[in-house]
């Protein structure tokens, strides 16, 4: 028996929860097990109810989503995957987001089909950004990241092979495992190996935690895509 990726909608806007509840529960192996109306409420939801994912809506009264993903996702705390949501692919909000600890993002107009899509891949831990906005944001994150690149995390890219920071670069740049194996020439599950040893070394959750490092670091800049 499949078990169902477990989800729970953090949102100020009681429509925009029942909206997704809604389109989610109608999705075959995804259930809804809770709402949250704000960060607090979320933080303590996850504690209580252990989902997979969280749908984290970034601006909120209170705790807010970027601070609430912050505590779901440090070293100490749940094991959660957080898909943010917004409502402008560009929202600034976004890129703190993805600092915090969001594995994903989501526009609040996505389709049911984005939407149960985006909960799949994030909880499989193969999630990079929003479908149909990737690149845009990657470029703009990257331009608010790469002019200043940390130089401890520059210093850890030290700690990859030369094939592994090729890889991490690519993914950074927004490429699938498949699209990565066809510009190296590799088989897609070589690839998968080298994406499992990155995340290992780096000790990063996720695809999207090594975009964000590979921006960070300086190994990936605006003009490589």
């Amino acid at each position: 028996m499949t078990t169902s990726i477990r989800v729970l909608i953090a949102d100020d806007q009681s429509m925009v929860r029942q909206g997704f509840t809604v389109l989610l529960n109608a999705e075959s192996g995804i259930e809804v097990v809770g709402q949250a109306v704000d960060g607090e409420d979320a933080v303590a939801q996850v504690a209580e109810l252990a989902p997979d994912v969280v749908l984290m809506d970034i601006r909120m009264p209170g705790l807010g989503g970027i601070e609430a993903t912050r505590r779901l996702t440090e070293p100490d705390g749940a094991t959660v995957k957080v898909l943010v949501l917004t409502t402008f692919d560009l929202d600034e909000y976004v890129y703190e987001a993805l600092r915090a600890g969001a594995s994903g993002f989501l526009l609040k107009d996505a389709s049911a089909e984005e939407l149960a899509h985006a909960v799949r891949v994030v909880a499989a831990g193969d999630a990079l950004l929003a479908p149909n906005i990737t690149k845009r944001l990657i470029a703009e994150f990257s331009r608010v990241t790469a002019a200043a690149p940390r130089a401890p995390l520059k210093d850890r890219v030290g700690d990859l092979t030369e094939r592994e920071t090729e890889v991490l670069a690519l993914i950074a740049q927004g490429l699938s495992n498949a699209e990565i194996a066809t510009r190296l020439v590799v088989a897609e599950q070589t690839v998968k190996t080298h994406v499992g040893r990155i995340l290992l070394k780096l000790g990063l959750r996720d695809r999207t935690q090594a975009a964000v490092f590979a921006y960070e670091s300086g190994l990936v800049r605006p003009t490589a895509l």
